[in-house]
């Protein structure tokens, strides 16, 4: 009998497929979403979506965006929690780790504040897999930029480039 051949991922689906795990500790009652930071092919940090640490979760006080029916990519200043890349960013800046030069992986298309902070920290390449809709965020990380890959749903996992994003 032949052993079965398990297809080794390539770096980007690996690393995509840690923040996929990360997300499952989001307290966010809408959408889970997780984020890594790597370079030279280790992870330096992670982050989740969902509110500070020490404060009542999302699950446990309800969500004011859902109570407003906000929709997704507006009215952030609304929300208790901070978005998974926020958190990657923070715990960088906690620890003392250098992300500048790294690579964000994350579960979804980062938002504009987000996109922000990327560039400001020296992030060069984000891997996103799910999108989010928020046109300013395209545009300022092509402006600024950032390579922006979008892995595709194809068994490699190769990513398709963002055709908005500039190399």
């Amino acid at each position: 009998m032949k052993p079965v051949k398990e297809v080794r991922p390539n770096w980007d689906t690996y690393f995509m497929q840690i923040a996929v795990v990360v997300s499952s500790r989001s307290t966010c009652l809408r959408r889970r979403v997780g984020a890594i930071v790597v370079k030279e092919r280790r992870v330096l940090t992670t982050g989740y979506n969902g509110a500070p640490a020490g404060i009542a979760h999302c699950q446990e006080v309800g969500c004011e965006r859902e109570r407003l029916q906000v929709p997704p990519g507006e009215r952030h200043e609304l929300c208790r929690g901070l978005h998974a890349e926020q958190n990657a960013i923070i715990q960088a800046a906690v620890h003392g780790v250098s992300i500048r030069d790294g690579t964000l992986y994350c579960t979804d298309y980062p938002c504009s504040v987000c996109a922000k902070m990327i560039i400001n920290a020296g992030i060069r390449r984000i891997v996103y897999q799910g999108n989010y809709p928020d046109k300013l965020a395209k545009a300022i990380l092509a402006e600024a930029g950032v390579e922006v890959v979008r892995l595709g749903g194809d068994s490699s996992g190769a990513g398709k480039r963002d055709p908005t994003a500039k190399a």
